[in-house]
C-alpha cells in the first residue's frame, strides 16, 4: 500500500531520486540483502493509517531513506545496524520486522522522533502500534499528561520520553509493561508518587528519572529490579529513608540519587554488596552514621559523591589508595580524624572541605591536584601553605584579621578580569577554579571556593562567558562573564570590620534559551538557593524568570551583618530545575558580580593600594605624618597610664579584659537616661531595671542598671564584660561599653526597638508575627546559640535562654540578650558542676536538679522556646483546657497523635506546612530527657534550615509524666535552699525566676514531684 504521509513534494526530479535510492541501496549491502528477501512484505494497513495520523499530528514528514517508493517499512526501516537507526539524519525513524505471515506483512516495532522540538500530546493513535518495542520521543516540546493506554503497548521494552513537558503523575498502567527494560522519564515534569504497580517491572536494566517532581518515599520494590544496572533519581522530592532493599541490586554499576530533605534517615549498609558500582552519588540525602569501610571494597569505583549528608567518624586509609577512584566528594559532612597518609595516582579530585577533620597535610598533597580542604581544623605549616595558599585564612574559625580588620568592603567581576562599572572598581576574579578548587587573593581580602562535578558534562568550565550580549543594564560589561558551578559556589570576605552590610549580586541568564522559543531547551530551568552569613536569602532562585528572559541583568540587595571579621555568600544547588537542558550537565548557580559595602563609617580604609602617581605624593605625607602620630600616641598613652595608676581598683580591673570595652562615665549614662527617669525604665531583670536612654552623639542604647542589692559583685561583673566584649554576633545584643566605680554598676547595650520577643508573642505589643518571621527568628536564635557553643572564643552556656531574653530590631531580626548568667566552660570539660542559675520552664532536668551544665542545657531551653515561637503562647498558660496548659505535655500529646499542627497558633493564618513540621520535631528532639540525646545547636541549625534531616522524634520523655506539674513560672533549687519570706511575694516576677543559690537571695521552691522527677534523671540519661 502507499504511504502518503502529508509530505512536501521532493524538491529533485524523479529521475534525480531515483538516482539518490539507488545510490543508497547500492552502499549498504546490507540493508539492501534484507530489503531483497522481503520484497513482497507491506506493512500492516492499519499502522500505516495510524502512522499518517501521527505524523500529520505532530508535523512531521517521513525520511526518504526508509520512505521508499510510499511503503513505511522499506530502506533503513528494516536495518538491523541500530547506529543507523540512531542516525541524525535518519529522523523521525521507523524500524519495522517483515517476517510476519510467511515474510508477507510489517509490523512497526520502533517509532523515534528525537529532538525534533515537536509540540502537542501523544495521540491515542499510538495504541494502533501494537507491535511496538522501542518508542523514544525525548527532546521535544510534548505536553499534557502521560496517556495510561501506553500501558497497553505490553512489547515495549524500551520507553523514553525525557526533556518534553508533561504533567501529572505516571499512569498506574505503565507498570503492565512487564518487558519493559529501559526507561528514560528524566527532565519531563511529572509529579506524584511512583505507583506500587511498577513492583512489577522486573526487567529493569536502566531507570532514568531525575529532574521531575517525584513524591513519597522511595519505593522499596525497586529493591527488586535486581538487572538494574543504571538507577538515577537525583532532583526529586523524595522522602527517606533510601531503603535497605537496594543491597539486592548487585548489578548496578551507576546509582544516583539526590536531595532528599524530608523523612527518615539512611544508612549506607545497602551499599556493601554492590561490587560493580563505578559511579555512586548520593548527595544531601540524609545519610548518617561512620563512614563505613566497606566502601573501599567496591573496586570498581570512579567516582564518590556523598556530599553534604551527616556522615561521622574518621576517613578509612584504605579509601584513597582504590586503584580506580578518581572524584572523592565527602565536603559538608562531620568527618574527624586526619587525612590518610597514602594516595593512588589514580585519585585527583577530592573535596573534604566543611568537616571536622585536623592534624597536618600529607606529603602527597600537591598544586597539581584538585583538593578543596576548606573550613577544617588542620595544623598548617609554611609547606602547606606554599602548596594551598591561604588555606590558613579558610580554616573553621577563619582566623586572618580576626579582631584586627584591615577592609571594608570588595566587589567581584566574577569569573572575568578587573573592570570599573558604574563608578566601582571590581576586581578580577578569573583564576582556574576546579571541582574541587579554592582561591584566596594575595591580599588575603577575599576567597572563592567550588565543590561539585558536573554530571555527563564532557566540558568541566566553570566559567560561561556571553560575549556582552546582556540587556537592560547601563554596564553590561560586568554581565559579559558569570562564575558557574554544578553544586556549591562560596565566596568570603576576610578581614572585614565587623558592622552592617549591603551586599548586592548581579545575575544574568546566558546559557540558556529564551522560555518562550517553543524549543525543548527552553525547558531548561537553573534554579538555586543563596545564602548569606548562613541564612538563605534566595530560595529556588531562577535568574531568567525574576529578570523577565535571559540576556537580561538583574541585581538582588541584601543588608546583613559581618562578625568575627568574616563574611560568607553561598550559593548552592539544591537538585532543582533542570541538569540534562539544555545539554548534559548544565545546571547550578551562577552569578556575574558582587559588590559588599559598608553601611557605616568604616575606620579602616578597605581601598584599594594607590596607582604609582601617588606614592611618591603618599611617601612624603608618611614620612611627616607617622613620627607626628607616633609622638601623639605616645604622649597620650602615658597620660592614660599615669591617670590609670590614680584611679580605685574598681576601675583598674578593667585592665585586664581583652578587647577593653568602652567605658561611660556615670553622669553620661544619667544625662542619657534623664537621671534615670521611670519613663524611661524599660524592664527590671535579676540585675536591677534596664532604661531607655539617648547619649549625646543621638545614639540610642539601653543601660542595665546592676543594683547595689545584686549579687553580682566586681567579679561576675567583669566577667560578663569579658565575655560579651569578646563574642560578636548578628544574632547576639551587642555591649557598647560599661560604667564602673564605687558601688556603680553599668552596662550599655545597643538598644533594640521591638524589645523582647514574650512581648511580641504574647504580650500588648501591636506586632504581627508571620511564620516566615517567626520561622526566621527562631532559626537565627539558633545560630545565635550554635556561635556561642562551639565558634566563640571563648566558648558560653547561656543558662537562661527563654523568650524574654531574645529582643527583636527594626526587622525583627532576633538577638540573644542577658549574658549575665553565661559561664565560660573549659573546652577540655564535658561538663561543669556549677549552681543552677535559669528559668523555670526552660530549664533542662539534669541541671535543675543537679546543677549538672554542658550546652545542652541551653538546648532544652531552646526547645521550649521554639514551641512557644510556634504556638503563639508561654510554655505554662492556665487560661486553656487542663490538658493544654502546660505546653511541653500537650505537644508531646499531640505529637502521640499525629497531630502536630494543632499547635500552631490560630493567628497564623498562613503558614508552610513542611517548616511548621520540622520546627515543631526539632523542637521535640531539644527537650529530649537525656542530654546525649539532644541534637547541638550546630545540628539545630541544619535540621531547621533544611540542610539535614531531622532525626525521628522519640517516645515522650519520663519527665513529662514523673513532673508534678502545678506551677512552672515558679522556681525551685537545691534541697539545702529555703523558702523566701513571705514579704517578696511582691517582687518582679522576673526575679522570682531566676535560680541563684547565693544565700542572701533565696527564692521560692518550686511544688515539684522532685523524687520522681531525681529519679528520672539521676544519672542525665
Amino acid at each position: 500500500m502507499a504511504l502518503r504521509l502529508m509530505m512536501k513534494p521532493p524538491l529533485s526530479s524523479s529521475k534525480g531520486l531515483l538516482f539518490f535510492y539507488l545510490v543508497v541501496l547500492f552502499s549498504c549491502s546490507q540493508s539492501i540483502d534484507a530489503q531483497t528477501n522481503q520484497t513482497n512484505a507491506t506493512t500492516d494497513p492499519s499502522e500505516v493509517r495510524a502512522l499518517i495520523s501521527i505524523f500529520q499530528q505532530w508535523d512531521l514528514q517521513a525520511p526518504d531513506t526508509w520512505n521508499i517508493s510510499g511503503e513505511p517499512c522499506s530502506g533503513t526501516a528494516l536495518t538491523t545496524s541500530f547506529s543507523e537507526f540512531e542516525d541524525p539524519s535518519n529522523n523521525p525513524a521507523i524500524r519495522c520486522d517483515c517476517s510476519f505471515n510467511a515474510s508477507t506483512v510489517c509490523h512497526i516495532t520502533s517509532l523515534r522522533v528525537f529532538g525534533l522540538d515537536k509540540r502537542g500530546v501523544i495521540p491515542d493513535e499510538i495504541l494502533e502500534l501494537p507491535y511496538l518495542d522501542f518508542l523514544k520521543i525525548d527532546k521535544n516540546f510534548f505536553s499534557g499528561s502521560l496517556p495510561a493506554f501506553i500501558g497497553n503497548l505490553s512489547r515495549l521494552g524500551l520507553l523514553s520520553i525525557a526533556q518534553n513537558n508533561f504533567s501529572g503523575p505516571i499512569p498506574k498502567e505503565i507498570g503492565n509493561l512487564k518487558k519493559l527494560y529501559l526507561l528514560y522519564i528524566n527532565s519531563c515534569g511529572l509529579s506524584a508518587e511512583i505507583p506500587s504497580s511498577f513492583a512489577n517491572l522486573k526487567e529493569m536494566r536502566i531507570v532514568w528519572a531525575s529532574d521531575n517532581a517525584f513524591t513519597g518515599k522511595i519505593p522499596d520494590f525497586v529493591g527488586n529490579w535486581t538487572k538494574l544496572t543504571q538507577l538515577r533519581f537525583e532532583g526529586n522530592s523524595f522522602e527517606g529513608p533510601i531503603p535497605s532493599s537496594f543491597s539486592n541490586l548487585t548489578s548496578l554499576n551507576s546509582l544516583r540519587i539526590g536531595d532528599i530533605y524530608n523523612g527518615s534517615s539512611s544508612s549506607l549498609d545497602f551499599v556493601r554488596n554492590l561490587k560493580n558500582l563505578t559511579d555512586l552519588v548520593l548527595r544531601n540525602v540524609l545519610l548518617t552514621g561512620n563512614f563505613p569501610s566497606y566502601i573501599t571494597e567496591l573496586q570498581s569505583l570512579q567516582k564518590l559523591d556523598l556530599s553534604f549528608n551527616n556522615l561521622t567518624g574518621q576517613i578509612p586509609s584504605t579509601l584513597f589508595n582504590m586503584n580506580s577512584l578518581i572524584y572523592l566528594f565527602l565536603g559538608n559532612n562531620s568527618l574527624s580524624g586526619s587525612i590518610p597518609s597514602q594516595k593512588s595516582e589514580t585519585l585527583q579530585t577530592i573535596d573534604l572541605s566543611y568537616n571536622f577533620l585536623s592534624g597536618n597535610l600529607p606529603s602527597w598533597v600537591n598544586s597539581r591536584l584538585q583538593l578543596n580542604f576548606v573550613a577544617n581544623n588542620f595544623t598548617l605549616n609554611s609547606s602547606n601553605i606554599r602548596v594551598l595558599p591561604g588555606l590558613e585564612c579558610l580554616q573553621r574559625s577563619f582566623p586572618c584579621f580576626r579582631n584586627a580588620p584591615r577592609y571594608a568592603n570588595f566587589s567581584l567581576n566574577c569569573g572575568g578580569p578587573a573592570i570599573i562599572a558604574d563608578g566601582i572598581q571590581f576586581e578580577a576574579e578569573n583564576r582556574t577554579l576546579g571541582p574541587a578548587k579554592f582561591n584566596v587573593t594575595s591580599t588575603q581580602k577575599w576567597a572563592v571556593s567550588n565543590a561539585g562535578l558536573f554530571a555527563d558534562r564532557q566540558n568541566q568550565q566553570f566559567v560561561e562567558n556571553n560575549g556582552g550580549q546582556v540587556r537592560s543594564t547601563n554596564t553590561p560589561e560586568l554581565y559579559e562573564t558569570s562564575r558557574i558551578s554544578p553544586g556549591s559556589l562560596r565566596y568570603y570576605g576576610l578581614g572585614l570590620e565587623n558592622g552592617p552590610y549591603t551586599v548586592r549580586l548581579f545575575f544574568a541568564e546566558t546559557g540558556f534559551p529564551e522560555r518562550t522559543s517553543g524549543s525543548w531547551r527552553s525547558l531548561a530551568r537553573r534554579v538555586f538557593d543563596v545564602y548569606i552569613q548562613g541564612a538563605r536569602r534566595l530560595r529556588d532562585f531562577d535568574i531568567s524568570k525574576e529578570a523577565g528572559g535571559v540576556q537580561r541583568a538583574i541585581s538582588r540587595n541584601f543588608t546583613t551583618n559581618v562578625t568575627a571579621n568574616h563574611l560568607e555568600i553561598h550559593l548552592f544547588w539544591a537538585g532543582k530545575g533542570t541538569s540534562g537542558t539544555p545539554e548534559d550537565g548544565y545546571y547550578g548557580p551562577s552569578i556575574s558580580a558582587i559588590s559588599v559595602v559598608p553601611n557605616f563609617i568604616p575606620t579602616v580604609s578597605g581601598i584599594p593600594p594607590s596607582n604609582p602617581k601617588e606614592k611618591n605624593h603618599t611617601a612624603l605625607i608618611a614620612g611627616v605624618t607617622v613620627p607626628v602620630v607616633a609622638l601623639a600616641l605616645i604622649l597620650i598613652f602615658a597620660i592614660i597610664y599615669v591617670k590609670r595608676k590614680k584611679e580605685d581598683d574598681d576601675e583598674e580591673v578593667l585592665l585586664g579584659i581583652s578587647p577593653r570595652p568602652n567605658t561611660f562615665t556615670y553622669s553620661e549614662l544619667k544625662a542619657a537616661t534623664e537621671d534615670f527617669s521611670p519613663s524611661n525604665k524599660l524592664g527590671e531583670g535579676g540585675f536591677g531595671p534596664v532604661y531607655k536612654g539617648t547619649l549625646s552623639d543621638g545614639r540610642v542604647v539601653a543601660v542595665k542598671q546592676l543594683s547595689v542589692a545584686s549579687n553580682q559583685g566586681k567579679d561576675q561583673f567583669v566577667a560578663e564584660i569579658a565575655t560579651i566584649s569578646a563574642v560578636q554576633h548578628r544574632n547576639l545584643v551587642k555591649l557598647l561599653g560599661c560604667c564602673i566605680g564605687g558601688n556603680r554598676r553599668l552596662l550599655v547595650y545597643e538598644y533594640l526597638v521591638n524589645k523582647s520577643l514574650d512581648q511580641a508573642l504574647w504580650g500588648k505589643q501591636d506586632l504581627h508575627l508571620d511564620w516566615p518571621t517567626r520561622f526566621n527568628i527562631c532559626l537565627s536564635t539558633a545560630r545565635g546559640l550554635a556561635y556561642l557553643h562551639e565558634e566563640s572564643m571563648p566558648r558560653i552556656v547561656h543558662r537562661d535562654v527563654k523568650a524574654s531574653n531574645i529582643l527583636l530590631d527594626a526587622e525583627l531580626c532576633p538577638k540573644i540578650s542577658d549574658f549575665g548568667l553565661a559561664k565560660l566552660y573549659d573546652d577540655k570539660k564535658t561538663h561543669i558542676t556549677t549552681r543552677a542559675a535559669g528559668t523555670i520552664g526552660y530549664l533542662a532536668p539534669e541541671y535543675a536538679m543537679r546543677g549538672h551544665l554542658t550546652e545542652k542545657v541551653d538546648v532544652f531551653g531552646f526547645g521550649v522556646l521554639a514551641l512557644e515561637i510556634i504556638s503563639g503562647r508561654p510554655n505554662s498558660y492556665n487560661s486553656v483546657e487542663n490538658d493544654r496548659i502546660y505546653l511541653l505535655e500537650w505537644a508531646w500529646t499531640l505529637h502521640e497523635n499525629n497531630q502536630l499542627l494543632s499547635l500552631l497558633d490560630p493567628k497564623l493564618v498562613e503558614f508552610d506546612e513542611d517548616e511548621a513540621l520540622r520546627m515543631i520535631r526539632v523542637a521535640l528532639l531539644c527537650i529530649q530527657a537525656s542530654p546525649s540525646m539532644r541534637p547541638p545547636m550546630s545540628r539545630v541549625v541544619g535540621m531547621l534550615a533544611g540542610d539535614i534531616e531531622v532525626t525521628n522524634v522519640t517516645t515522650k520523655p519520663s519527665y513529662i509524666t514523673d513532673w508534678d506539674f502545678k506551677d512552672v513560672t515558679g522556681t525551685f533549687m537545691d534541697e539545702s535552699q529555703t523558702s523566701i519570706p513571705s514579704d517578696h511575694s511582691g517582687s518582679d516576677i522576673k526575679s522570682k525566676n531566676k535560680i541563684i543559690s547565693d544565700a542572701d537571695d533565696q527564692p521560692v521552691l518550686s511544688p515539684l514531684n522532685i523524687s520522681g522527677f531525681r529519679e528520672s534523671f539521676g544519672e542525665g540519661r
